[in-house]
């Protein structure tokens, strides 16, 4: 099932042209990834999916409505965290999860979400004597409210430490094992690569990539190095460089040649020193569709 249908969709600002023609789906229970390069026009799309703006061209839909049309009927199913906090200095964390309580339709302990984002500590606070990072993990509370089956997160880690960070992944994991659709925007592409099913990048207006995250990996070539000693390598399928005895390998194929490399090795009794083989990442990915 289609939780989210993006088909075509454009908008402009003016002239300028700030989405074009952009399509993509997000599935019920999968982590979506919509990543960008600076202006390339993921947060106006955002704030199409969430109904704050109306399409120029194109078709969204999310729960098979018009967001824009029905997003009082859509906002009892979707749980957003933005950028920009809205919350209010003066009510404590827990008086902030209260209000909300009788804001929406949807049911939850304010306790027990505070437990979940390490907060229970801080319930009495005001909002204006949190960290920042407490404030951020006090709004994905407010998302994620009443298990919402979709949930938007628009940077949902900025401002936080690494264990905190780790924290909020293995929610948003656990949203995903009980079903709830996750769009996601993140400026971290290791935790993009660490959490999504799918990934679609933007630049220029535009998604030039997009696919599952192993799809997508597979577009750029894995790489394997190692010290060697100056004798004849063996023959490989990948792009072969040798720099004072460190061996570079730029390949397609890396099962086969590691085991060739490896083979070659052992038979000739050398020990690969610093040997290590890994995988494109969205990086590197990324950073070569912003040279483009």
């Amino acid at each position: 099932m289609n939780v989210i249908e993006v088909s075509g969709l454009t908008y402009r600002y003016g002239q300028f042209v700030a989405v074009a023609g952009v399509d993509f789906t997000v599935r019920q229970g999968e982590i979506f990834a919509l990543l960008g390069t600076n202006g390339a026009g993921k947060t106006t799309t955002l704030e199409i999916i969430e109904g704050f703006r109306k399409p120029a061209a194109g078709r969204v839909r999310v729960f098979g409505l018009d967001p824009y049309a029905d997003r009082p009927a859509l906002s009892a199913r979707t749980g957003v965290m933005s950028q920009q906090t809205g919350l209010i200095g003066e009510l404590t964390a827990l008086e902030t999860l209260n209000l909300w309580a009788g804001l929406t339709s949807r049911k939850d302990s304010a306790q027990a979400l505070l437990s979940t984002v390490e907060l229970s500590h801080r319930a009495n606070v005001p909002v204006d004597k949190l960290s920042g990072g407490e404030r951020r993990r006090l709004d994905f509370a407010l998302a994620i409210w009443g298990r919402p089956p979709l949930v938007i997160l628009d940077e949902p880690t900025t401002g936080l430490d690494p264990e905190s960070r780790q924290e909020l992944w293995e929610t948003v994991e656990h949203l995903r094992e009980t079903g709830t659709s996750v769009l996601l925007t993140t400026h971290y592409l290791e935790e993009a690569q660490a959490l999504a099913d799918h990934v679609a990048i933007m630049h220029e207006s535009r998604i030039q990539v997009a696919g599952t995250l192993s799809q997508v990996l597979s577009e750029q070539p894995a790489r394997i190095t190692a010290k060697v000693p100056d004798v004849e390598l063996p023959k490989l399928l990948g792009e072969v460089s040798l720099d004072n005895g460190q061996l570079t390998v730029q390949t397609r194929d890396m099962q086969a040649d590691l085991y060739e490399l490896l083979l070659w090795a052992d038979r000739n009794a050398i020990r690969l020193h610093d040997l290590n083989a890994t995988q494109a990442s969205l990086q590197e990915i990324f950073l070569a569709i912003g040279k483009a």
